[in-house]
């Protein structure tokens, strides 16, 4: 049974940073895209970025294009979410998924994680 499992969410002061983590089990991680997903309180969820599997190709929504970074390990089965100059409004629960297409769109991701929580404090 595939398990992701996010980690590294928490309270931050606007302007401040953050790295999430997201190690997968039973997944051959080098055969999948890897994207983060947020969704805020009384929100739709909505994309964030995403990496190809050998992490030659990313992907980012223009609301966090410059402040946050993808990146992957293979060797460590592992997705990271850098994000940096965070605001009041990525506050969200952020997910990771697993794709075998490279895709952004969410209903074309195989695999999600439980999620884990991001609180930008004004």
């Amino acid at each position: 049974q595939v398990h992701l499992v996010e980690s590294g969410g928490g309270l931050v002061q606007t302007g401040g940073s953050l790295r999430l983590s997201c190690a997968a089990s039973e997944l051959t991680f080098s055969q999948y895209t890897m994207g983060w997903f947020r969704q805020a309180p009384g929100k739709e969820r909505e994309f964030v970025a995403a990496i190809r599997w050998n992490g030659g190709s990313s992907y980012y929504a223009d609301s966090v294009k410059g402040r946050f970074a993808i990146s992957r390990d293979n060797a460590k089965n592992t997705v990271y979410l850098q994000m940096n100059s965070l605001k009041p409004e990525d506050t969200a629960v952020y997910y990771c998924a697993a794709a075998k297409l490279r895709t952004v769109n969410d209903t074309q991701y195989d695999y999600w994680g439980q999620g884990t929580q991001v609180t930008v404090s004004t």
